[in-house]
C-alpha cells in the first residue's frame, strides 16, 4: 500500500528524496516521543492510526500548525481546526470472503461467521493486538453479545499479528473468510475473487489516518509539499483503491458513499475509543480471555529507535 506512494512521489518530485518508514503506529508514536525526549528526531511528517496522539502532541506544542491547499475541503471530522493535523485518507475494517469458495451462500452478516459450517475457514488479526481490530470486535460484541463471541471462538480461527495477514490468507486461498482487514479495491473491481463487505446492518469501523508536520522537523518545506501533495485532488482520488478520500469535493469509488455518510462506520466512536486508554485496556484484556494471548513476531522487522536516520 505504501510503496506506490514512494513511487508516485519519486515520479512527481524526483529532486526531493523521500524515505518512508513503515511500522505499527503503536511503535511509531512512542518512537517519536522518545526521539523528541532525546533530541534525536528523524521524521518530518508522521501519519498514524493512533489518533489519540495528535491532540496530545498539539497540546504539548510538538506539532507545526499548517493548512495545506484544499484544507477547507477536508471534512470537519478529518482535521484539526488550527491545522495541527489533518487526515490524508480514510480506511475501514470489516470482513471479507473468497467469493468462489463461499459459493452461492455467502455470510449475510458477521453474526453468521459463528455458523459451524465456517469452522476452520476464518482468519483474523488479533483484536487484543491492534486497536482498530479491537474496536471492530467491540462493536460486534455490543451488537451480538458475548455468547456470539464464544461461538465464534469455537471456530478455530487463525489469529495473526498484522491487519494485512487475514486478507492475505483469503487471497492466497488458505482461508475462506477474514475479519479485521481493509480493502475497498475488492468493491471497486468486481472482477476480483474477494468480496470485502460494506455492511448495511452490521457495524463496521473507519477512521481518518491523521498526518502532521512535527514542530522540530528539519525539512519543513519538503514536509509542506508532501502534505499538499497527499491532499491534492489527484492523490485523494487515487485513495479509492484502498480507502476513501477525506475531501468533500472528491468522489469516492463508484457505488460508494463518502465515508462520513455511513452511520455504522463509527468514525467518531473510534476516535473517542482511542482517546480513552483505560477503556482500550479493559477491552484488550477481556478479549484476551476469549482469544488467548497474542503470539507471533510483533513486526516484520524490529526497527529500533531511529529507523531512517542518516548517520
Amino acid at each position: 500500500m505504501l510503496a506506490p506512494i514512494e513511487q508516485a512521489w519519486a515520479q512527481q518530485f524526483p529532486e526531493v528524496a523521500m524515505t518512508m518508514i513503515v511500522d505499527y503506529s503503536k511503535f511509531h508514536d512512542v518512537r517519536v516521543d522518545n526521539q523528541l525526549a532525546t533530541d534525536t528526531l528523524v521524521p518530518d511528517v508522521v501519519h498514524f492510526q493512533t489518533l489519540h496522539d495528535f491532540p496530545r502532541w498539539k497540546q504539548e506544542g510538538k506539532l507545526f500548525k499548517y493548512k495545506p491547499a484544499g484544507f477547507d475541503k477536508v471534512h470537519d471530522t478529518f482535521k484539526d481546526p488550527d491545522g495541527a493535523w489533518t487526515a490524508v485518507a480514510a480506511y475501514a475494517f470489516s470482513y471479507l470472503y473468497d467469493t468462489a469458495a463461499v459459493g452461492g451462500a455467502p455470510p449475510r452478516s458477521v453474526q453468521d461467521l459463528a455458523d459451524p459450517k465456517w469452522k476452520g475457514k476464518i482468519a483474523s488479526s488479533y483484536p487484543n493486538d491492534d486497536d482498530a481490530t479491537l474496536y471492530l470486535y467491540k462493536l460486534y460484541v455490543e451488537k451480538y453479545g458475548w455468547q456470539w463471541l464464544s461461538r465464534l471462538m469455537d471456530q478455530g480461527i487463525q489469529f495473526q499479528r498484522g491487519t494485512n495477514n487475514p486478507g492475505d490468507a483469503v487471497r492466497t486461498q488458505q482461508k475462506t473468510l477474514a475479519i479485521g482487514t481493509a480493502s475497498v479495491s475488492a468493491l471497486a473491481s468486481p472482477s476480483t475473487e474477494v468480496t470485502w463487505v460494506l455492511p448495511t446492518d452490521d457495524p463496521f469501523m473507519a477512521w481518518g489516518q491523521r498526518a502532521a508536520i512535527l514542530a522540530k522537523a528539519r525539512h519543513t518545506a519538503a514536509a509542506k509539499l508532501y502534505l499538499n501533495w497527499l491532499l491534492s485532488s489527484e492523490m485523494q482520488a487515487a485513495n479509492n483503491d484502498f480507502g476513501w478520500p477525506v475531501r468533500t469535493d472528491v468522489p469516492p469509488a463508484p457505488g460508494m458513499k463518502p465515508i462520513w455518510e455511513y452511520d455504522n462506520a463509527h468514525l467518531e466512536g473510534f476516535a473517542a475509543f482511542m482517546a480513552d486508554r483505560a477503556e482500550v485496556e479493559r477491552w484488550r484484556q477481556t478479549l484476551t480471555l476469549y482469544v488467548g494471548e497474542v503470539h507471533g513476531a510483533p513486526s516484520p522487522t524490529w526497527l529500533g529507535l531511529h529507523p531512517g536516520a542518516h548517520h
